[in-house]
């Protein structure tokens, strides 16, 4: 019914119609079609977390243009804490961080870690390099309005009011502290996420990954950024973080964002790779054409160079749980945003994020529905567009020996014997009559192909 509703809207505004829906329904879902399948990119924290470079933003870009840009992947996005001229790894410097913020409260690159940001240029120096590349530039923020800014009591740009006007002490994020609330009750205050959207915009940024939105959930502050973003007048993709993003706010998470965390920040580990089969079952239902369940991103390739957890490391990841990592994301069509630093990709990493199979289901399958979920096995299955179908075949069972599993020719509503090839290895592996019966690895995935025969 959710998905039935939204489909409806979108029809109406492809074709047109007017008096379909409410004018301010129609226009506040025209963002849906800036992120019409799961965004693909590449995001700093994994590797660099509040340290990052414009040097080893650029780095990763030319990498993405190169080698990745002619599978569809696209963003690179600036992480977190841009504006601190001084930062640590490992944590967050809130013991003495040199800020940078423009007279209207606003933070703005540091021109240290970003040079071509000096002379009040922002962003648009880095956001143009990587344009020019043929990719889309985005950053991450926090909620709220600098808590500097307050102090300093900067003005608000094109209203009458002053930071001091707009905020409040309530619910403050409790993991950094650079920010208070802006009090959506408060004159001002949608002026404020008004100028910094303006601002992005006049960047030239393509996405906005706002933190500290969902846990818990900030409804108010989520209904003016999506103001904002609207007003704005360039197409912004809006990624919300962190989660778990309440089920309860299903609802309206999907009329107001592009992509939403469904929990935590997810790191190289087997427990928190598992937990993503019960949430990518609980939240399918809402992930449609421009509005995706984000399981957040791939800790994969070489991460924790300066990081918040771990050091310097290629993943911890098993090679199958890497295998069972991209076929979860991708029959569940997660946006797959790679946190790997990626001029260090070996081969096998490589041919992770660029098997055409694998991307055409993330971006492109329907009809994605778990089939079954006991103790431990694990199948989901998704359609073409194109006739074929696909199944995938998880052992997230602790048992260290392999598991056979048969699946049932109904139950995966295959409709006649079909060829069965697998996907990360291309072969064929037989014929799928009444049944199909595979041998999964522990932690692994057995992804398949289901083509009809000729």
């Amino acid at each position: 019914m959710k998905l039935t509703r939204i489909a409806i809207l979108l029809l109406t505004l492809s074709l047109g119609i007017s008096g379909f829906a409410h004018p301010a329904v129609r226009d506040s879902l025209k963002f849906l079609q800036w992120a019409p399948t799961p965004p693909m990119g590449w995001n700093s924290w994994d590797c660099y977390g509040p340290t990052v470079t414009e040097k080893e933003v650029k780095a990763n870009a030319s990498y993405m243009a190169h080698n990745l840009k002619k599978f569809g992947w696209k963003y690179i996005v600036v992480d977190i804490r841009w504006y601190v001229s001084n930062p640590k790894t490992h944590g967050y410097n809130e013991t003495n961080p040199e800020y940078c913020l423009d007279q209207y409260g606003r933070f703005v690159p540091s021109p240290v870690r970003f040079p071509s940001a000096a002379n009040n240029k922002g962003f648009k120096p880095l956001a143009d390099y990587v344009h020019h590349l043929g990719l889309k530039f985005g950053i991450h923020i926090m909620r709220g309005i600098p808590k500097i800014a307050v102090k300093e009591n900067t003005p608000i740009l094109n209203s009458p009011y002053h930071a001091d006007d707009i905020y409040n002490t309530n619910e403050l994020c409790q993991w950094l502290h650079d920010m208070y609330t802006v009090d959506a009750t408060k004159a001002g205050a949608q002026a404020y996420y008004n100028s910094l959207f303006d601002l992005y915009a006049s960047w030239g940024v393509d996405f906005v990954k706002v933190d500290d939105l969902s846990r818990p959930y900030h409804k108010d502050e989520i209904d003016m950024i999506r103001k904002a973003i609207d007003q704005c007048g360039r197409p912004i993709v809006l990624s919300t973080s962190p989660g778990a993003t309440p089920i309860t706010e299903a609802d309206h998470i999907e009329t107001h964002a592009n992509m939403w965390r469904i929990m935590d920040d997810f790191w190289d580990n087997w427990p928190e790779e598992k937990a993503h089969f019960a949430l990518f079952e609980q939240w399918i239902r809402y992930s449609g054409y421009g509005h995706w369940p984000d399981g957040d991103m791939l800790p994969l390739g070489r991460i924790g160079i300066r990081s918040e957890r771990g050091n310097n490391r290629l993943t911890h990841f098993t090679p199958d749980e890497q295998y069972t990592l991209m076929s979860l994301f991708a029959i569940c069509k997660s946006p797959l945003i790679f946190g790997g630093d990626l001029p260090s990709n070996d081969a096998f990493t490589l041919s992770l994020i660029t098997n055409p199979d694998v991307l055409y289901i993330d971006q492109h399958s329907i009809h994605n529905r778990l089939l079954k979920n006991d103790n431990g096995i694990v199948i989901w299955t998704a359609d073409s567009p194109k006739g074929d179908k696909y199944l995938a075949v998880f052992n997230a069972t602790d048992d260290q020996n392999p598991q056979h599993v048969s699946v049932n020719r109904q139950l995966a509503g295959v409709a006649s014997s079909c060829m069965v090839t697998n996907i990360w290895t291309h072969k064929t592996e037989g014929h799928f009559g009444e049944t199909f019966t595979c041998v999964v690895p522990r932690h692994g995935v057995k992804l398949y192909k289901l083509q009809k025969r000729q």
